[in-house]
């Protein structure tokens, strides 16, 4: 019996060191007593930690520190690996259901043609209509710098073309030798079918 607690407590301690809350079960908990819970989530009372060690031995499972800055620490018995597994499986589902917005960004200069302006254009609708959101910057060289309202104009124009798909997020705003505007997508895009 002793050896299968150890050869448990062996497993789970490497367990722990790859968790990524670090917490401290079995033998690397440090403090005298404790505030022990049963694995029902009962209140067992303050006991002496070794007390709570051959309680979780008896029940075959692990001894967790769940809130160490408490006075005395709460402690738990709980089988730790079961936990470890439905925490990741929990976190593996919120990730699904989470959505990426990434920001795809469309350069023009400030003296653009109309066909170069209708082809960033397009590109720009497309991505908002990925359910991206769009960083349109107009690109200064040398003198065009002291022009700035050209820059400006042209992310005028765009916002304008794309105001029935899209939000201005951020307005036209210089920074540095660049104008820089986001816009976002108005609605959720359409999920593809499968």
């Amino acid at each position: 019996m002793p050896s299968a607690f150890l050869f448990c407590f062996i497993i789970n301690r490497r367990c722990a060191a790859i968790s990524k809350e670090n917490l401290r079960i079995n033998e690397e908990i440090r403090a005298r007593e404790v505030r022990l819970l049963s694995p029902a989530n009962e209140q067992l009372g303050i006991v002496p930690l070794r007390e709570a060690f051959r309680l979780a031995a008896e029940a075959q499972l692990d001894l967790v520190e769940v809130a160490p800055l408490a006075k005395p620490p709460v402690c738990r018995i709980m089988d730790y690996g079961k936990y470890k597994y439905e925490q990741q499986k929990r976190d593996k589902e919120a990730r699904k259901k989470q959505k990426v917005i990434t920001i795809k960004e469309v350069k023009v200069r400030p003296n653009i043609e109309d066909h170069d302006f209708n082809v960033k254009l397009k590109n720009a609708q497309r991505f908002l209509e990925e359910g991206d959101k769009v960083k349109a910057t107009v690109m200064f060289r040398g003198r065009e710098l002291s022009h700035p309202e050209l820059g400006r104009q042209v992310l005028v124009r765009m916002a304008a073309e794309l105001k029935e798909i899209a939000n201005v997020e951020r307005d036209a705003k210089l920074e540095g030798k660049n104008m820089i505007m986001i816009l976002a997508a108005k609605q959720q895009p359409q999920q593809p079918q499968h």
